[in-house]
């Protein structure tokens, strides 16, 4: 009775382990280990990461005037934040003003200096002017009485009558010497008024421009936009950062119907690389969001990456394609199709294997395995065309089978 029961229990739980060594584990570990092979359309792509921005954009500057006043080196005071959306006339940010005031206090000063000028040069020429008239009015007033006392002096000797001849000739050459005199004088005068108030409406006009030139330390935006601060090496424009008159551009306000990615390329990849190539361009902030571009521009040129010898190619793909979400400084992805070919048979890189310049497979068919020669076609990062040796389905293993070394390869015929 117990070896019946022993044999009842025992034949279920064998029949069990063995179904699971021949089906249940060999299935995961196959699974694991193999793969079929595939037809589908086979795409070579160089996949590089890059930025978006905008290939059109109108600067938002500080003052340039800034130069005629040696305002070499002005700070921000303040901005308002990176991605806003402004209107024309909108508050943008702030310069510091202490520079330009500290101008106008100097000006004010060197404007009422020339007022006080201009009134003392006006109060002199008029003194001056003055001393010269009433000095030819009393000319006048000597030849004057001259001449009546020649009148009265009939019957005077003719030397007291011609000494009050002689007299008044030279009262009256002296009379007309003085007028000469007068004029030059006033010509003179007159062009000390006009240097002194030349200096009065110089200095004003300078202390005009410069209030202008405060007012303009307020920066507002040109134009509708979103506000994308200038980037210089790797900072970009923030309150604390200075500008110059050679450098006043504080941002951009990007046209968003207009953008490309900014991307570069390692010296390998940038061989394969060719203008007009079709990119599938994605955004690590939507992951969701993929658009179309198309490569306009290869550099021949290489650059040094930061702290490397790697040379880098600058590569920029058009969007051809707008989604309202894409921001200029977003990170993107960009697809190059170097070579596409449509319907054929694949293969992971991993199931093909070689000896004496023979590429062959692992290939399954029920519990045997063959190892088979196969003819390749091009290859990417992870799979390569099969031109004949296998089929479509086709079982084959990614790695090695146990014992297989020594068997021999089916060449194709």
């Amino acid at each position: 009775m117990n070896k019946k029961k022993l044999l009842l229990i025992g034949i279920p739980v064998l029949l069990l382990i063995v179904g699971y060594t021949f089906f249940g584990g060999t299935s995961d570990e196959d699974v694991a280990i193999t793969t079929s092979v595939v037809k589908d359309d086979f795409l070579n792509e160089v996949i590089i990461s890059g930025e978006a921005q905008s290939t059109s954009s109108q600067n938002i500057d500080g003052p340039s005037e800034m130069r005629n006043y040696n305002l070499y080196d002005v700070k921000i005071q303040d901005l308002i934040p990176e991605g806003t959306i402004v209107k024309k006339g909108d508050y943008v940010g702030k310069l510091d003003q202490s520079g330009v005031n500290g101008k106008i206090i100097d000006e004010r000063l060197n404007l009422e200096t020339a007022q006080s000028q201009y009134t003392q040069q006006q109060l002199d020429t008029t003194l001056s002017l003055k001393q010269e008239r009433t000095a030819i009015k009393d000319l006048l007033f000597n030849i004057q009485e001259d001449e009546l006392e020649l009148k009265q002096s009939v019957y005077e000797p003719p030397a007291t009558i011609r000494k009050l001849e002689i007299n008044i000739e030279r009262s009256k050459r002296d009379l007309k010497e003085k007028k000469e005199d007068y004029s030059i004088i006033e010509r003179k005068a007159i062009a000390k008024m006009v240097g002194v108030a030349n200096q009065v409406s110089k200095t004003q006009k300078r202390l005009d421009e410069l209030i202008e030139l405060q007012k303009s330390f307020t920066i507002y935006s040109d134009a509708d936009g979103m506000i994308t601060y200038l980037k210089r090496g790797s900072s970009k424009r923030q309150t604390g950062s200075g500008i110059s008159p050679w450098d006043p551009t504080i941002a951009t306000l990007p046209d968003l119907t207009k953008m490309e990615s900014k991307t570069y390329s390692n010296e390998v990849d940038i061989r394969k690389i060719k203008e007009d190539l079709p990119v599938t361009v994605g955004f690590d902030a939507f992951p969701n969001i993929t658009l179309k571009g198309k490569v306009t521009s290869v550099a021949n040129v290489g650059e040094n990456k930061s702290g490397s010898d790697i040379k880098l190619f600058q590569v920029l793909v058009n969007l051809e394609e707008i989604n309202d979400n894409i921001r200029p400084g977003m990170t993107t992805s960009n697809r190059i199709l170097i070579h596409k070919e449509e319907n054929v048979l694949m293969l992971p890189l991993e199931a093909i294997f070689t000896k004496d310049s023979i590429s062959y497979v692992y290939s399954k068919s029920g519990f045997s395995i063959t190892k088979k020669q196969v003819e390749l076609g091009n290859s990417n990062v992870d799979k390569v065309i099969i031109k004949e040796g296998v089929e479509e389905g086709e079982i084959v293993y990614l790695s090695k089978p146990e014992d297989m070394e020594e068997k021999s390869i089916s060449l194709l015929k």
